[in-house]
């Protein structure tokens, strides 16, 4: 069910963050928001998952969604390898597949460690695995790529085509090379203002 977000804004202390936005998100796309830092990304998000509440406006089809999250942060429990940080979200995912999948973002020597031995690209590699191999609905990744190496992006965004399975991705970036390899539509905004573009 497609998502229709209508004249939402959100303000801090009556200092606005952003204001009047309004968009469709669709089934099966791909979008990709740019704007400067501080310019609201983060919060806009947080807000289609449920962990903010705008203070205007209306989303319609949200509750249909389960929001799968990839944070600025990763937020891993670090004591925990890869596959039992995965296993939190999605129980079902498990053994051979598991690893299999993991295999594609990470070396097979570091399957059996705890991610707190990872390199920072390392744990930014499973925040992907565990939000693309989550039960979520609609994706929302902010700044996904980040601290990723090329070799390593390069891999994460084909992981991400190959794995997104028909599911509805927005996610943040400030390279617009990412979105031309996801081919996603794309928009910015400042705080009043919101604007599509083509790549």
């Amino acid at each position: 069910m497609p998502l229709y977000i209508r004249n939402l804004g959100k303000s801090y202390r009556q200092n606005p963050v952003f204001q009047h936005v309004s968009m469709e998100l669709k089934d099966d796309h791909v979008y990709c928001l740019t704007a400067p830092s501080g310019a609201g990304k983060t919060t806009f998000l947080r807000i289609l998952m449920g962990l903010e509440l705008p203070d205007e406006g209306a989303i319609d089809g949200l509750h249909t969604c389960r929001a799968a999250p990839v944070f600025q942060e990763d937020r891993l429990c670090p004591h925990l390898n890869a596959a039992q940080n995965i296993s939190l979200v999605n129980p079902v995912c498990s053994g051979p597949k598991l690893r299999q999948e993991l295999l594609a973002l990470l070396p097979a020597d570091s399957l059996d460690k705890p991610v707190s031995s990872f390199s920072g690209g390392m744990r930014r590699r499973v925040s992907l695995l565990r939000a693309l191999l989550s039960p979520g609905t609609l994706l929302l990744f902010d700044e996904p790529f980040n601290g990723l190496d090329e070799q390593s992006r390069q891999d994460a965004i084909n992981y991400v085509r190959k794995r997104r399975n028909g599911r509805t991705l927005l996610f943040t970036t400030h390279h617009i090379d990412e979105a031309r390899a996801l081919n996603a539509s794309c928009f910015t905004w400042d705080v009043n203002k919101l604007t599509w573009h083509s790549l």
